[in-house]
């Protein structure tokens, strides 16, 4: 049994979107939601994923649509490389929109912008980091 003492590590968190806005919001979300985390943030997936090795992410959030590698394929290349990551695609689209190549692109949730908060985070966290 752990001791009450014991702190769970702090989950960090990576951001890749090329929207600013989004950037900005995750950064506020990450600094306000306590064992949590900037890992860094990039504008697109060509710069995150020269560099995810070394930033040692717990948690990627990834936008769906991006100029160059988009996010499901950034998706599919980080979880080919690096398995232990937790991939969350995320959009400012409806789900129903999103082409279904983002099933098979290793993520393990779809959130839409809108709903991305710091309750959702902890939830995405506690259902699908690694046991």
């Amino acid at each position: 049994m752990a001791r009450a003492s014991e702190k769970e590590a702090t989950v960090r968190v990576l951001t890749i979107d090329d929207q600013a806005v989004f950037r900005d919001l995750a950064r506020l979300v990450l600094g306000t939601t306590p064992d949590f985390e900037s890992a860094g943030e990039f504008a697109s997936g060509e710069e995150a994923l020269g560099v995810i090795g070394d930033l040692k992410p717990d948690l990627v959030l990834v936008d769906v649509r991006m100029p160059g590698i988009g996010g499901i394929e950034a998706a599919r290349r980080i979880r080919e490389v690096h398995p232990e990551i937790v991939v969350v695609l995320i959009s400012i689209a409806d789900p129903l929109d999103i082409p279904s190549a983002a099933q098979e692109s290793g993520a393990v949730a779809f959130v839409r912008k809108q709903d991305f908060g710091a309750a959702l985070l902890r939830d995405l966290w506690e259902v699908h980091r690694p046991k």
